[in-house]
């Protein structure tokens, strides 16, 4: 889901084997693997040392397909956004930005590049990292309180300035997509969804999987971006 922090971690166990014995045998080895990018080899091996100190995580060299890229920035210039751009779509990975500002511009094209983790650099502790970490894997969203404010602000904002134009594109979205979007942009996840709408839990990620599928949308954080500029919610 598209959530602001919250006070717990979700946890992902994998199989340690005993020493000295091979591994655990019908035991699948569900750890993250993250490759961390920064642009100083202090601010890289600051992750590290925090990302490693968690069992949950597998640490690699490089991105590719299945991995979470970590990326660390100070602030965002073109060069950053191409990065970001590259490691999604090019790459294949889900993305966890940790970066120091981000201008009210620059918040819609990070979205759209496909982050959907968002932490800032001055609460980057090892707790934050890993939350955002298990969040990207998930395919969920996790921004700051304040970050997914000014989204919602800045996309409502892009919606009333183009509500007047004609022939304005339509998502086509069914009422229980809308439905789950506007809840999903409230922070709830997806147990508290299936609550609210008295659905299954199977039934919201269904949702959520085939509108993403069928808009071509990158994640849940896109998909709530995208309902937003075009007023559904």
């Amino acid at each position: 889901m598209f959530n602001s922090p919250r006070n717990t971690t979700t946890s992902v166990t994998s199989a340690v084997p005993a020493r000295g014995s091979g591994p655990a045998v019908g035991v699948v080895d569900r750890r993250v693997p993250v490759a961390v990018s920064a642009p100083d080899p202090i601010s890289r091996e600051g992750a590290v040392s925090q990302l490693r100190r968690h069992p949950e995580i597998d640490l690699r060299e490089e991105s590719g397909p299945g991995t979470v890229a970590l990326l660390i920035e100070d602030a965002l210039d073109e060069g950053a956004l191409t990065r970001l751009r590259r490691v999604v779509r090019s790459e294949g990975s889900r993305a966890v930005l940790v970066v120091g500002a981000i201008r009210e511009s620059e918040l819609l094209d990070v979205v759209e590049c496909g982050v959907g983790a968002i932490v800032w650099r001055h609460e980057a502790t090892a707790h934050r990292l890993v939350q955002a970490v298990l969040a990207a894997s998930r395919g969920d969203g996790d921004l700051p309180a304040d970050l997914l404010g000014r989204l919602i602000s800045q996309v409502g904002t892009l919606h009333r300035g183009a509500a007047g134009r004609p022939g304005a594109p339509s998502l086509g979205l069914a009422p229980r997509e809308v439905d789950v979007l506007r809840l999903v942009a409230e922070g709830l996840d997806t147990g508290e969804i299936a609550g609210k709408l008295s659905y299954s839990e199977r039934t919201v990620k269904n949702v959520m999987h085939g509108l993403t599928t069928r808009l071509h949308l990158r994640n849940r954080a896109h998909a709530v971006a995208y309902a937003l500029r075009e007023g559904y919610i």
